[in-house]
């Protein structure tokens, strides 16, 4: 399974590239992993359409992607939870798992309606940046708890 971590905004900010790296490269020792970026539209009307537009372009067209979208609307899971998803996924032979972190102001009903869950990360809200380094550090996590490594502590 692939996994493609796809988010509205620019590179990662220099200050949390090498954490957000860092928990990437280690993903890439249980499955094939990228980051892909969509161009933020700046405070213009239709900004929502246009980015989601975009989104939408980035997912397969054969309906092989699984989709989770973040929104802080969405489904909490814990830790375990997560990785307890990510092995389903695996079971079922799912082609790509993609994470979708939508612009500033979210995606519109036709990203929402495209994904098969929609996770939130936490009750706070956080900046888009930051938001990339707590998920990929919870989709490794995930994967040391499915393995049985040691870097989750119950």
């Amino acid at each position: 399974m692939k996994i493609l971590l796809l988010s509205v905004g620019k590179k990662h900010d220099p200050a949390l590239a090498e954490a957000i790296d860092d928990f990437t490269g280690r993903i890439g020792r249980y499955a094939p992993v990228e980051w892909k970026f969509i161009s933020p539209v700046e405070n213009g009307v239709g900004s929502i359409d246009a980015e989601s537009k975009s989104i939408l372009a980035a997912l397969s067209d054969s309906g092989r992607d699984h989709v989770v979208l973040l929104d802080e609307k969405g489904k909490a899971l814990t830790s375990p939870g997560l990785a307890q998803f990510l092995e389903k996924r695996l079971n079922e032979g799912t082609h790509r798992l993609v994470f979708i972190i939508g612009g500033a102001f979210g995606v519109n009903e036709s990203v929402r309606s495209r994904a098969d869950m929609v996770l939130k990360i936490s009750d706070f809200v956080f900046p888009h940046q930051l938001v990339r380094l707590i998920l990929a550090e919870q989709v490794y996590r995930a994967f040391t708890i499915t393995r049985g490594e040691k870097y989750h502590h119950q």
